[in-house]
């Protein structure tokens, strides 16, 4: 869930990032392309299973040749089948869900780095920040957390519907290449913790008996497929919460807004 305080934090952040973009002179925007997964109670390990396809655009801005900030905005797609993990096969369980992701991450290059210099064009970075995120989990076309699969519709347990929009924190490594004066790309691939054990509706345990459910019940046949599972029996992994991640390439082109100062150091040879 994204709390009050978790808003009014990104609401900062990404405002210092617009300040920061506005009065630069030089400023990086591009499109990214790629791709997407996730790990969680239905891919507990597996990286890059069941990728789909990802997209999105940035804004950079340079303090200098080591430190950068970016804002960007992906979107994709993510999904897992309890069948294809070696947790709890029989689970019957699957989905899959739209993925919106709004970041804010600080850059540091290894190297001195310039886009459109001939001495400092490449170099290996890593970054972090901060995301906000929307998601969607379905299965057959029926949105999951409707559902309330594990008894959140009636307060099974105390437990309540989940949220689907929540926050998350980016980080990866990648690497940068100056293609001409303006002109750059960028290799990545970035891990988003999240704090939501939810991206694919399982966590804690059935609430239904499955031999009960009767055939039209399809918020019951949603909650167990394989109808054979008791209140209780274990559905999920509560103690971890879901990640997810993205890869691919990003190409952006550099132009002037103001006529401020360079950055001392910035190397344009």
């Amino acid at each position: 869930m994204l709390s009050h305080t978790g808003r009014s934090f990104f609401l900062v952040i990404l405002f210092i990032f617009v300040f920061q973009f506005v009065k630069s002179q030089d400023l990086e925007v591009g499109l990214t392309g790629g791709g997407g997964y996730y790990l969680g109670d239905l891919n507990p390990g597996k990286h890059f299973s069941n990728t789909q396809v990802a997209y999105g655009a940035m804004a950079r801005y340079c303090f200098d040749t080591r430190w950068a900030v970016k804002l960007g905005f992906t979107k994709g797609s993510i999904k897992g089948d309890a069948s294809s993990t070696s947790f709890l096969p029989d689970r019957g369980l699957s989905f899959s869900s739209t993925l919106t992701d709004i970041a804010a991450v600080l850059e540091f290059n290894f190297l001195p780095y310039f886009t459109g210099s001939r001495v400092n064009g490449i170099s290996p970075y890593i970054y972090g920040g901060i995301s906000v995120f929307f998601f969607n989990p379905v299965s057959n076309g029926v949105s999951l957390q409707a559902m309330g699969t594990e008894g959140q519709n009636i307060g099974y347990l105390g437990r309540k519907p989940y949220n689907l929009t929540s926050i998350s924190i980016p980080f990866g490594i990648g690497a940068k290449l100056s293609l001409a004066k303006r002109l750059s790309m960028q290799v990545y691939w970035e891990m988003h913790k999240t704090f939501t054990d939810y991206l694919d509706d399982a966590s804690t345990t059935y609430y239904l008996n499955g031999r009960s459910i009767k055939p039209t019940d399809q918020e019951g046949i949603l909650s167990d497929p394989t109808l054979n599972h008791d209140p209780g029996m274990q559905r999920g992994n509560s103690k971890n919460n879901d990640w997810y991640a993205f890869f691919g390439l990003s190409i952006t082109y550099k132009f002037s807004l103001l006529s401020s100062k360079k950055c001392r150091d910035l190397n344009h040879h």
